[in-house]
């Protein structure tokens, strides 16, 4: 099995029974065929290979990117206009998907970037709480509750063939800390890089955008 046919199986058939807190619920889109269609195409032209590729992690799936396209950091418009894979789905931008992509332009496009990267996230799916994202560390219960499942994705991870030397974090603060914490029980990488997480950057760094696309590159060695 390549990248593509490990990634896809291990989506299609996430599934978890664990009883989630008062009011929050799961994000779970690959059982949209739609969904489906663009993941199969989407990792098909990126990921039809064994190469080994350095592991991204954010904080977990949102309803405007992976939630929809099941493509991290990947909404509608990104995945129609860099990516080349047309779709249907209603045409609303996520932030955080364009600093994404302003980073994998100036990396050398997507051809470049998918071919040494492997975007995910620390937890697999997502979570919704008043119609609104919830990540899995704004509530310490659900933390607790979600963290088998955590540890188990990123064995899964490691699996499909992501480089243990290092790892790159996006999220500075919470989200790097529990990596961190998990990394120190279990060892799964021998470093861990923080990043700023690219929605803070759009939120309130937007004037400097350029240097933040700068300082992941540096990261990441280009």
């Amino acid at each position: 099995m390549n990248w593509s046919d490990k990634i896809l199986d291990y989506h299609f058939n996430l599934h978890s029974d664990l009883k989630l807190p008062h009011g929050v619920q799961w994000l779970y889109p690959y059982k949209d065929i739609e969904t489906q269609n663009c993941m199969r195409t989407f990792y098909g032209k990126y990921y039809n290979d064994n190469v080994q590729r350095s592991l991204i992690l954010g904080i977990n799936p949102g309803r405007f990117g992976a939630g929809i396209t099941g493509v991290p950091f990947t909404d509608p418009i990104r995945l129609e206009t860099a990516c080349g894979i047309k779709n249907t789905f209603t045409k609303r931008q996520e932030l955080s998907s364009l600093f994404v992509y302003d980073v994998i332009n100036a990396y050398g496009g997507c051809n470049v970037f998918y071919k040494q990267m492997y975007i995910s996230a620390l937890c697999p799916l997502g979570f919704v709480k008043d119609d609104k994202n919830y990540n899995y560390y704004d509530d310490t219960s659900l933390m607790k509750i979600v963290e088998p499942f955590i540890i188990s994705h990123l064995h899964a991870q490691i699996a499909f063939g992501v480089s243990t030397a290092r790892v790159y974090c996006l999220g500075q603060g919470k989200n790097f800390q529990y990596l961190e914490k998990l990394n120190n029980q279990h060892l799964f990488f021998r470093e861990i890089i923080p990043l700023p997480h690219p929605r803070w950057v759009m939120q309130y760094r937007l004037k400097k955008k350029e240097e933040y696309v700068q300082s992941y590159l540096t990261a990441f060695g280009k």
